[in-house]
């Protein structure tokens, strides 16, 4: 969701940017897939010079920043640099059946009971990022150092939970 990309990047790069003294955030969007999912976003950063030592401390904030992998650092046009590849976190969609469940589960069963059941699962493992509601699903995304573990963490709830019958695991960073 846009939002959750302003509280987790684009609101403490900010502040890490000007604490540094070296540019601000110009911005961001979100790509979004046909059925209404996130394919992918970013968040424009200027510097205010295109000094090695100001380069330096642009990849010191973004080491400090938890990024899933296949991250992205694109340069300017004018700069001709190839984009580096950023980020450790890997990443788990747990999409959940939104529609052919029976309706007495959809009465009764809560969401926000099986977030913090997951998160309590997980422990330090992983952490959820954001979510997305769709016509058919929603898909709650979850980011740590492995979907394996993650997904192991999980499991054994999902599969006692009816909200979450039918519900898909994949992994997408």
């Amino acid at each position: 969701m846009p939002m959750h990309r302003g509280d987790i990047y684009e609101d403490p790069l900010q502040e890490a940017l000007e604490q540094a003294g070296i540019g601000e955030v110009d911005g961001g969007g979100t790509l979004m897939e046909e059925d209404g999912s996130v394919a992918c976003c970013d968040v424009n950063i200027v510097l205010n010079d295109d000094s090695e030592e100001t380069f330096g401390k642009l990849m010191a904030i973004l080491d400090e920043f938890l990024l899933p992998k296949g991250s992205m650092l694109h340069f300017s046009e004018e700069e001709g640099k190839e984009p580096l590849v950023l980020g450790t976190l890997e990443g788990l969609a747990l999409h959940l059946n939104g529609t052919s469940l029976p309706a007495k589960v959809y009465k009764e069963c809560d969401i926000n009971h099986a977030i913090n059941q997951i998160l309590e699962a997980l422990g330090d493992s992983g952490d959820m990022y954001s979510h997305w509601r769709g016509a058919k699903h929603t898909v709650i995304y979850f980011y740590g150092d492995s979907f394996e573990e993650m997904k192991k963490r999980m499991t054994p709830f999902l599969e006692e939970y009816p909200l979450c019958q039918k519900c898909v695991v994949e992994q997408v960073a």
